[in-house]
């Protein structure tokens, strides 16, 4: 509950600043505009990206008779959650890693690589699915999406303006346009990295939501924790072509870092996330 709730304050503040950010540079007419514009990315992000990320990640479709067993575990977990059978895609790499997208319960897909299917066992498999799952039943695709967009939406705004002022097409007497000059550099440089901070919270904070459904959906958290200390090894030798506007989707970054680093990551560390479902696992 927590966690739902720093989440819709984060999105209320993404809304906040791009109310302020479109305003600052154009008044309401630029408020408008900003918003119409994420409005119009959300409407293809709702639509499109499930489409859009499987084929970046040239992620195959697998029928029953080609993945009894996988198909055999996601089914379970579906019945158990209560939501329709997502389709199952495999992705075709050695770095091991897993990820949900869709717009919703009734058109949501899990794709698995080939490197995770080959390290980790059923139980382990088990609880990364049991993860995904988690984060259909909890709407996070379709929010990590819209807070993407946004950011996107903040980011092009942020673009037009430093370019605006780079060039002094301001107007007003010249001490005029050297300060607007400079307050304009200055939001360029702030608003899109306050968006980034605000984007990767909210992911940070959905992952610990989806490890604690996941491991309450698969009825222990030891799978998912054990499972997590596997791909977290793995991924660091061998890590994913990865594209980082989709890094927020994988149920492990697809890159690793510490100290300050850690501010600029999608996920919270693996080692925290461990701790956690272990933790959970003396009270399950």
């Amino acid at each position: 509950m927590k966690n739902t709730l720093k989440t819709t304050i984060l999105l209320g503040a993404l809304t906040g600043l791009i109310l302020f950010f479109g305003g600052y540079f154009g008044g309401r007419q630029g408020m408008i505009m900003a918003l119409g514009f994420a409005a119009i990315m959300n409407f293809a992000s709702y639509w499109f990206s499930d489409k859009i990320i499987l084929a970046t990640y040239r992620a195959k479709p697998v029928t029953e008779a080609e993945a009894p067993e996988l198909h055999s575990i996601v089914h379970e977990l579906a019945t158990r959650s209560g939501i329709p059978m997502p389709k199952v895609y495999v992705i075709p790499t050695p770095s091991p890693n897993a990820f949900a997208t869709g717009r919703n319960k009734n058109h949501a897909a899990v794709a698995i690589t080939e490197g995770l299917l080959n390290i980790l066992d059923r139980e382990e498999i088990k609880g990364v699915l049991a993860h995904e799952l988690a984060h259909i039943n909890h709407k996070d695709i379709l929010i990590s999406a819209i807070a993407a967009t946004m950011a996107g939406a903040i980011m092009l705004l942020a673009n037009m303006a430093r370019w605006g002022a780079i060039f002094g097409g301001f107007g007003g007497s010249r001490d005029e346009r050297g300060s607007n000059a400079f307050a304009l550099l200055f939001m360029a440089i702030l608003a899109p990295f306050a968006a980034m901070i605000i984007q990767l919270a909210i992911s940070r904070s959905r992952e610990y939501l989806a490890d604690e459904g996941g491991a309450k959906l698969a009825g222990s958290p030891l799978g998912l924790a054990s499972a997590l200390g596997k791909l977290q090894q793995a991924t660091n030798r061998i890590p994913i072509l990865n594209h980082p506007s989709t890094s927020h989707l994988f149920i492990v970054a697809p890159f690793s870092g510490r100290s300050m680093l850690k501010l600029f990551s999608t996920h919270p560390p693996v080692e925290e996330r461990i701790a956690r479902l272990r933790k959970m696992a003396h009270v399950i």
